[in-house]
């Protein structure tokens, strides 16, 4: 080949202008420092926004003030089923108590005497209501977790009601008289009987429907609807079976459960009910608060057990948001690979094309000499 021969030299400009222009294609040719250190910031913000989120699910981030709007209209049907149950405990309370038959026989165990109640009944709701929503407070101050409080508070009210209307049902239906009920009946001492044999009372009205309330208890049942509530709260909070024998944890949570054994046992004592019927409303107390704590909190003896179901939701619902951006940043970074993969073999490919195509012109250059 001549010396004068140009054609190589302007093969390789040929060669360089068209991998300039498939570089431009790919946008190779804009990438600068400037896109790079962009990119880490991006990187470098993506895992500040993981940390927020992190910090966001920690304990205070969720008060009255911020969700509590949120979380009661989320429970707004169960509110609704509050109020009726209010609705139907005062008809219940209101009407008639099934009159059963009392004859003369079965006065020898209903004559002890006409006594004032020792715990009066505004009491028993201070106890039962307002004492653990106070413990409830205390608890939201501290941890300042509405999920926890209103909780709390939604099911010990549902505790109460639900044992209420299960109780006066019941009173209704029985009709039992209290082991006071001569007294009720004939206030003067001197008892009627009609041919059949049953009472013909002649005392207060009200005081003779409330003779025949005696099954079951209603201040047994409301104590241990709700300071039963309040134990099982206590014991998830305070972990006492977390098997680390701390006997003084056990101390605590009795004593809820101590006040309304009290409660029931006065009620023996002031002759309104009989042992039957102090044994049943506790009962009927205390199955109806473990149904409504377990309904938003988890067991006391679970690992999570000191924190309601919506509180471990909302952290998974809060961490999986977490993670779909390092998802999606994931994708980017694997669809930049692949393109930055598919631009080399094309290079390669361009640069292999290339030299078969000089080789071949060296060939037929020879064969020309």
């Amino acid at each position: 080949m001549a010396w004068w021969d140009l054609r190589p030299f302007f093969r390789f400009q040929s060669l360089t202008s068209r991998f300039q222009d498939l570089s431009r294609r790919l946008g190779f040719s804009a990438m600068t420092g400037a896109d790079f250190s962009s990119i880490n910031f991006h990187l470098i913000d993506t895992q500040n926004e993981e940390e927020f989120r992190q910090r966001e699910v920690q304990l205070g981030s969720h008060t009255m003030r911020s969700h509590g709007y949120t979380v009661a209209v989320t429970h707004k049907h169960d509110w609704i089923i509050l109020l009726l149950l209010v609705l139907t405990e005062i008809p219940l309370y209101m009407i008639h108590p099934f009159y059963r038959f009392v004859g003369k026989d079965m006065m020898s165990d209903l004559k002890y005497p006409l006594k004032s109640n020792t715990v009066p009944v505004w009491a028993v709701p201070m106890l039962a209501i307002a004492l653990p929503i106070v413990i409830f407070l205390v608890v939201y101050i501290r941890r300042r977790d509405i999920y926890d409080l209103h909780h709390a508070i939604l099911g010990l009210l549902f505790s109460i009601l639900v044992t209420a209307v299960i109780t006066d049902a019941i009173k209704d239906a029985v009709g039992r008289p209290r082991p006071d009920f001569f007294w009720r009946c004939f206030p003067d001492g001197k008892d009627v009987y009609d041919k059949w044999g049953d009472v013909i009372c002649h005392g207060d009205e009200k005081v003779i429907k409330e003779g025949h309330k005696s099954f079951p208890s209603g201040h047994t049942s409301w104590s241990f609807a709700g300071l039963g509530f309040l134990s099982l709260y206590l014991s998830g909070k305070l972990k006492a079976f977390d098997r680390k024998g701390h006997v003084a944890k056990l101390c605590i949570i009795f004593l809820p459960l101590l006040a309304a054994s009290l409660v029931g046992i006065s009620r023996v004592d002031d002759y309104w009910h009989h042992w039957q019927d102090v044994f049943a409303g506790g009962l009927i107390g205390l199955v109806v608060a473990t149904f409504c704590y377990l309904q938003f909190f988890p067991p006391p003896y679970h690992p999570e057990g000191w924190g309601p179901y919506a509180y471990f939701r909302m952290l998974e619902e809060t961490r999986d948001m977490a993670q779909l951006p390092n998802a999606q940043n994931g994708n980017q970074e694997a669809q930049v690979a692949n393109q930055e993969e598919q631009s080399h073999h094309g290079c390669m490919g361009l640069t292999l094309t290339g030299n078969q195509t000089s080789a071949l012109e060296d060939e037929l250059e020879s064969g020309r000499r």
